[in-house]
């Protein structure tokens, strides 16, 4: 029993690492201006993105140019606004596709299409259908922001929640507070690095070191308050670089950031290996929280949203990062304290996770250094 425990959770840790570079957070945003009749859209996508489905990279060379892209302007206009609808009061909108521009957002390169959609009448309630990447990305986003007479809307949308029916008048703060709330524990489970270096700490949680080889752990309080200070440090870490971020009091190379955080990972998942920090291992997760935190930034600081609503979206995408991050103790810690005595178990997960994370996060800076992709997944 102990033994097929462990290997159904060494298969499913290697499995969440596959799905790691399979599905790297992906999110566009888009923004819609009510003026009368006429609404005018701009609409971000990530270059990345487009690249999966229409092959922009011409030359193969990891790196995307402008030549590459202008080529293909009419294929990425074409690919995205057959997967957008919008209706106003419950009859169509006619979409009218402007510019395609470049703009660089914290996390790389963006395909900025305008257009303009006209209604027979100026819309209260404005529909949106949103399939964009539907057919490749079952986890991709859309974020969109309506603003109407400086009433603001919000929504998230994407495979699981398509449609949505936006009032013109505005959104109350709550739903603003709730839609974050959601979208902030379905970052944690779509980008899932940052819950692999949550995982890479506590793969030896219910262990104690002696010498330099882990050993079960006696007392499940001990066990406990050591993964309370674990979490705890890497939650208030990311909360303070996410809240500078996201306010624009500090702003870092978002490639740079995507190294950093692939470092983060592989220096604690061969601390599991190779024990160098021994003890107080929450100051090490504070440390690299910080870097984290510039991370999870990326979805709020592209919205654009006015003070008031960006304030609430960002305490509830930080609670809703905390709840996944709890989700995914609650899921692991109990099955690593009760076969914790395992021989086994530790090997396969400690160890062989552990390997496997260290893996993982070599390619992943190299992918992100060199722009190349090694593994296609």
């Amino acid at each position: 029993m102990k033994r097929s425990a462990s290997a159904w959770l060494a298969l499913l840790m290697l499995c969440w690492a596959a799905a790691v570079h399979a599905h790297k957070p992906s999110d566009s945003y888009l923004t819609l201006k009510v003026s009368d009749k006429t609404i005018v859209g701009r609409w971000d996508i990530a270059l990345r993105d487009l690249d999966n489905p229409l092959v922009l990279d011409a030359d193969g060379d990891g790196m995307l140019t402008w030549g590459e892209v202008r080529i293909r302007e009419a294929d990425i206009k074409s690919y995205a606004f057959t997967r957008i609808k919008i209706t106003g009061d419950g009859r169509a909108c006619m979409i009218h596709p402007g510019d395609m521009l470049i703009d660089h957002h914290s996390d790389g390169a963006y395909a900025v299409l305008e257009f303009k959609a006209d209604c027979p009448a100026r819309p209260t309630r404005l529909g949106i259908e949103y399939r964009l990447f539907a057919d490749v990305d079952t986890l991709h986003k859309g974020l969109v922001h309506l603003v109407s007479n400086g009433a603001t809307t919000t929504a998230i949308l994407g495979l699981g929640h398509p449609t949505e029916i936006l009032d013109a008048r505005g959104k109350g703060l709550g739903p603003i507070f709730i839609d974050f709330v959601v979208e902030g524990i379905w970052h944690i489970w779509r980008g899932v690095d940052h819950a692999l270096f949550l995982l890479s700490l506590l793969l030896p949680a219910a262990c104690v070191l002696h010498g330099r080889t882990w050993h079960p752990a006696g007392s499940a309080g001990a066990v406990t308050i050591d993964v309370l200070k674990l979490v705890t440090a890497f939650t208030a870490a990311h909360a303070i670089t996410l809240s500078l971020a996201t306010l624009h009091v500090v702003a870092l190379p978002s490639r740079w950031v995507e190294v950093a955080i692939a470092v983060t990972i592989l220096l604690s998942a061969i601390n599991n290996l190779v024990p160098l920090v021994r003890i107080r291992r929450w100051l090490v997760a504070f440390a690299f929280g910080l870097i984290h935190g510039f991370g999870f930034a990326s979805v709020l600081t592209s919205m654009a949203l006015p003070t008031s609503h960006l304030a609430v979206a960002l305490a509830g995408f930080n609670i809703g990062v905390e709840l996944g991050q709890i989700t995914l103790v609650l899921l692991l810690l109990p099955i690593l304290y009760i076969y914790r005595s395992s021989r086994w178990f530790r090997v396969a997960t400690l160890y062989g996770g552990s390997t496997a994370i260290t893996v993982f996060a070599t390619i992943w800076i190299y992918e992100r250094t060199t722009g190349l992709t090694v593994l296609a997944l």
